[in-house]
């Protein structure tokens, strides 16, 4: 089985997808001939011609228009944000237009598209390419939020995200693009949304943490169980559905909780999951849940392994919530 980063797993998945089905084709801004400026449309439009690899002009409400009209008239587009950062032109089309087509046509229509972005820090890319919009969008009624974490997760969630008759917003940690790597299998398969995988099994603390961030929480859970704290960590994969009955059973054993994640505090998914836990298996926490998040501010550029909750604040936290009593 070849090993791939999450790049490679990327362009395996959309290569299988549009092999398989005519009618799935890419678009965005340097997707074509260039293959996308972080590689992941590489040779796409060699195979597929300039019908099916799309390059478009530098506006993404019109990327994000053109996707949603294809969607309603049969095609699967996968449409490429070619930063997260760069999003937000694109936001009404998507929670305005692709969210809530289903609901206003009373199921009549929907739109099986995908809309893939590189997000989060770690690149130095400062303020304008390394902020983490999930929230927004896991706010938004209608769509389905997706964040793998390794090259495997990626290929077989970007193919169920491809193939799913609802809209599916596919964040990918541009921080683990080419650092996290694994065997990958060529051919087709599939990993359903909504399900949650648990990393690393454990019976003193549960950690949930999502792309590149997962990464960083394993290793604080590694040096955890140095000191005797033995952390159960999940990786939901699927934000939105959020696998909640994998997490509270998980603490309903561990009776403590942490929750990890990039984006500011103030709002942040990390809250809301916290919000859930409590009213699924409150009588089980033997202490108060943490957040260990990035601070509430602008992404900083020189500041940048400061502001994100890398494994010594995460290291810190666990032996916070080990040795609190509720």
């Amino acid at each position: 089985m070849p090993v791939m980063n999450m790049i490679e797993a990327v362009n395996s998945a959309l290569r299988v997808a549009m092999r398989a089905d005519d009618r799935v084709v890419v678009l965005g801004e340097d997707v074509g001939k260039f293959g996308g400026v972080f590689r992941a449309t590489k040779g796409l439009y060699e195979e597929f011609g300039p019908e099916r690899s799309i390059d478009t002009p530098l506006a993404e409400g019109g990327i994000m228009g053109t996707a949603i009209g294809m969607a309603l008239y049969g095609m699967r587009p996968v449409a490429e944000i070619q930063f997260g950062d760069f999003i937000w032109p694109a936001f009404d089309q998507i929670v305005s237009e692709a969210a809530k087509m289903r609901f206003r046509s009373g199921g009549q229509y929907s739109v099986p598209m995908v809309v893939r972005t590189p997000v989060g820090g770690g690149i130095k890319g400062g303020h304008y390419h390394s902020q983490s919009p999930e929230t927004y969008f896991i706010h938004t009624a209608g769509l389905k939020v997706v964040c793998p974490s390794n090259p495997y997760d990626a290929k077989g969630l970007l193919l169920s995200a491809i193939r799913d008759e609802d809209p599916v917003m596919f964040f990918e940690p541009k921080r683990v693009y080419r650092a996290a790597k694994g065997e990958v299998p060529e051919e087709d398969y599939e990993i359903p949304l909504g399900q949650a995988k648990v990393v690393r099994e454990g019976k003193d603390i549960t950690v949930v943490a999502w792309g590149a961030m997962l990464h960083e929480a394993k290793l604080a859970c590694e040096q955890a169980a140095e000191a005797g704290i033995d952390c159960e960590l999940i990786d939901p994969r699927t934000l939105m559905p959020f696998d909640l009955d994998t997490v509270a059973e998980s603490v309903k054993k561990t009776g403590r909780f942490v929750v990890v994640h990039e984006a500011p505090k103030t709002c942040g998914f990390g809250a809301e999951i916290i919000s859930m836990v409590m009213e699924r298996a409150f009588y089980h926490l033997e202490a108060q849940p943490l957040r260990i998040t990035g601070f509430d501010t602008p992404f900083p550029y020189t500041l940048e392994n400061e502001y994100l909750p890398l494994a010594p604040r995460i290291l810190a936290g666990l032996r916070h919530v080990a040795a609190e009593v509720a």
